[in-house]
């Protein structure tokens, strides 16, 4: 069968290529065509767009980009109508997939699946009535979007969670359990233990948090402090940021698992990257800087509808790890929360406690099997 994938960021890219992978395995016959990135390229098929052209956030970002925008969503779905998929399989990425499923349900009888739902429940819960119009079934990765879909009369399959095949794939590989000493060589690092920063996977995000998490972490002299480079960010882009920071930090690039596997510490910008640092066990302090801080501060308690802006946080419904965002997400603060789940605190004990009740709710993975599995059986 023919299928059809819309990816339009850098974890998108990462959960289509293993769903790719999974629906080969059930399908040996299946052809791909796509938007997305390195990875799923890497499987096979053919490449329409790569997200580094297609991933633009916050307002003003995607305002100075709109031309580009529209020009995709219009090459993407000419290209669909053209190719004539048996499904079209949109993965996250909600203002541009969605957009994308209206036209094809309106002028053809493609059907279309969503993997990875959008998350209405945080804000903008009027696109339920999107979903049941345009969308032929759902399949969900975070346990607890069932409930909620099911609140709304509209019906998701949990299907498990893509960042926990990932991560047992690593494990099982050559660097699963590989020794620091390795990796530092590798890498180019000394024998201190490392602090980790993941700033983001968009340009925007890289930009608005680096800076700081560098700041926050130039006193502790006794740690390395190393960059996870994002997949698509080319070296040139981070130089700009890690200029003040020459002799003090390192940029690693792809190669965030074995990272974190060897970390005792990390800042992470808020998205797919907490839950797996959370499943690497790494404590953490979730970040994310906007501007206007304040203002930000004051809308999100109008506007979002969760308690919480991590995925772990969100999935065991508590505080497990501190976040700190916007008007929060100073220097000081960020060193504070750092310092209190180093060794030998309280905090960080009890953070990795809660760990293990997340990879209890979470489940054991096999999402992308089971995604391309109920795929093809409704396509059947």
């Amino acid at each position: 069968m023919r299928y059809y994938l819309i990816a339009g960021e850098a974890s998108g890219d990462l959960h289509g290529s293993n769903l790719m992978r999974a629906i080969i395995r059930h399908d040996p016959h299946a052809t791909f065509r796509f938007c997305g990135g390195d990875l799923m390229q890497a499987v096979g098929g053919s490449l329409l767009l790569h997200y580094r052209h297609m991933a633009y956030m916050g307002f003003i970002p995607v305002l100075t980009h709109l031309a580009t925008i529209i020009r995709n969503m219009q090459r993407c779905k000419a290209d669909i109508i053209q190719w004539k998929p048996d499904v079209l399989i949109l993965i996250d990425y909600p203002g541009f997939n969605l957009d994308i499923a209206k036209y094809i349900h309106q002028h053809t009888s493609i059907p279309v699946y969503y993997y990875i739902a959008p998350k209405l429940w945080a804000w903008k819960q009027y696109r339920i009535k999107n979903l049941r119009r345009d969308i032929d079934a759902l399949f969900s990765i975070l346990p607890f979007e069932v409930d909620y879909f099911r609140s709304l009369n509209y019906h998701a399959t949990y299907v498990g969670n893509p960042c926990a095949d990932a991560i047992n794939a690593f494990k099982a590989s050559e660097y699963g359990g590989e020794s620091r000493t390795q990796f530092a060589a590798d890498n180019h690092l000394d024998s201190r233990p490392i602090i980790a920063l993941l700033a983001g996977s968009r340009r925007q995000e890289i930009r608005d948090n680096l800076r700081i998490m560098l700041a926050a972490t130039r006193q502790f002299t006794d740690h390395q402090v190393v960059v996870a480079g994002a997949p698509g960010i080319e070296p040139e882009y981070y130089k700009r940021y890690m200029a003040h920071a020459e002799g003090t930090a390192t940029v690693v690039y792809g190669q965030t698992y074995r990272l974190l596997q060897q970390t005792e510490a990390a800042l992470v910008t808020s998205g797919t990257a907490t839950l797996e640092t959370a499943l690497m066990g790494v404590p953490q302090v979730v970040c994310y800087y906007t501007a206007c801080g304040h203002l930000v501060s004051w809308l999100r308690g109008k506007i979002l509808k969760v308690k919480y802006i991590s995925l772990v946080n969100l999935i065991c419904n508590r505080p497990v790890v501190t976040e700190l965002v916007a008007a929060d997400m100073t220097q000081q603060n960020l060193t504070t929360q750092l310092e209190a789940i180093l060794p030998g605190s309280q905090r960080r004990q009890a953070m990795l406690a809660d760990y293990d009740h997340l990879r209890t709710l979470i489940g054991n993975g096999n999402a992308s099997d089971n995604a391309a599995r109920a795929i093809i059986q409704k396509l059947k």
